[in-house]
């Protein structure tokens, strides 16, 4: 029997009722073989077949996994028993790959990476693409899967806050960056942030405005130029919520000896409860999950402490391509469905030129 207050929060994927459809998985780096294909795994999920640009790659996760390799992803894409892409390479390849995938008539489902292309343009060539194919597309947003995240969402769609207020982000943590950012010359907003802006609009929807403000990261500045290190951003919504995000790489000279003070947490107010918790990600490879606690005016004296052994990385991750395989099964768009995503394209692409202009960016400008 739950106490006055205490709600029943989701933290798990829901599955789709049939978790036998093969998933052929293109790209062998570490999203794909150390998040991807275990937690697909561990949820019953079919990945029979990977390929890479680096066949050796591919051979040795899917010997890992037990899975079948292709020399090339065209060897994947003709075979005809393979109906659902997942697609984890680096942006600047995507889009190509994706032209390619089109083409085959036995392909239903597509699961991209974020962010969906390199800019918004991109991002909206991807999702004509899919759709001119009658092939549905979702995004790999798998922060809306992390099990705080979650739980947060469910608590909102329940009113068990009331109208949200006032949200904010807050991460102090240094990512493990991946080498093709160098190339592209990408740090925090496309990698990190978006993940971020992409949870406020799971959670409150689509802001009016936002206004960014950007600096670069000491420590990455010494290996490559970029203009997005330390990224500050407040959306505003207009029935007068604020949500806002600090999201700092840097977290101070913390590899540099100072001493490790790193973490992320997130808040949400509202008229009638609080939700606060924290992501575990940064603790990674570490088993550290989120958590989150909740109070509301119905019960003011009992802070709800719902606790879980599952984390973001990898356990999350099998979020998205279930939701794309439930989708499939009932005929209908996922919630991460590429259409959709191209707003959360477009909040990045504010924060950005945000920066550069020194004002408010009004999100309809740039949704046309």
């Amino acid at each position: 029997m739950r106490l006055p207050g205490e709600y029943e929060l989701q933290t798990k994927p829901i599955l789709p009722a049939d978790r036998s459809i093969p998933i052929g998985c293109i790209g062998a780096g570490f999203i794909m073989a150390d998040c991807q294909i275990p937690t697909y795994k561990a949820n019953g999920l079919n990945p029979v077949g990977i390929a890479s640009r680096s066949p050796d790659k591919a051979a040795a996760v899917a010997k890992r996994h037990g899975m079948k390799s292709y020399a090339t992803h065209q060897e994947l894409l003709v075979d005809e028993s393979i109906p659902i892409i997942d697609i984890a390479v680096p942006p600047d390849v995507q889009l190509d790959i994706i032209r390619e995938v089109v083409q085959y008539k036995h392909i239903r489902g597509i699961l991209a990476q974020k962010p969906l292309g390199m800019d918004f343009a991109e991002a909206n060539e991807i999702v004509e693409l899919c759709e001119a194919a009658g092939i549905t597309l979702a995004v790999n947003q798998n922060m809306r899967y992390d099990q705080s995240i979650l739980a947060a969402k469910s608590l909102l769609d329940q009113n068990a806050l009331g109208e949200p207020i006032f949200a904010t982000i807050d991460m102090h943590a240094v990512p493990h960056w991946m080498p093709w950012q160098e190339r592209l010359g990408w740090l925090t907003l496309r990698i990190m942030s978006i993940h971020h802006l992409d949870t406020f609009r799971c959670w409150f929807g689509m802001p009016k405005r936002i206004f960014a403000s950007l600096r670069t990261d000491p420590r990455t500045s010494e290996k490559f130029d970029h203009v997005d290190g330390i990224c500050t951003y407040i959306l505003e919504y207009e029935n007068g919520l604020r949500a806002c995000s600090w999201d700092d790489v840097w977290a101070g000279p913390i590899t540099e000896g100072a001493g490790a003070d790193h973490g992320i947490n997130w808040r949400i107010e509202g008229t009638t409860g609080l939700a606060k918790g924290t992501i575990g990600w940064p603790k990674y490879p570490e088993r550290c999950p989120s958590t989150i606690d909740y109070v509301t005016k119905q019960n003011p004296a009992n802070w709800f402490q719902p606790r879980w052994k599952d984390v973001w990385f990898p356990d999350a991750f099998a979020g998205p391509m279930c939701e794309l395989l439930c989708a499939l099964e009932q005929g209908i768009q996922p919630a991460l469905n590429g259409r959709d995503n191209l707003k959360t394209m477009a909040m990045v692409e504010a924060c950005y030129l945000s920066a550069q202009e020194h004002r408010a960016i009004e999100l309809q400008d740039l949704l046309g």
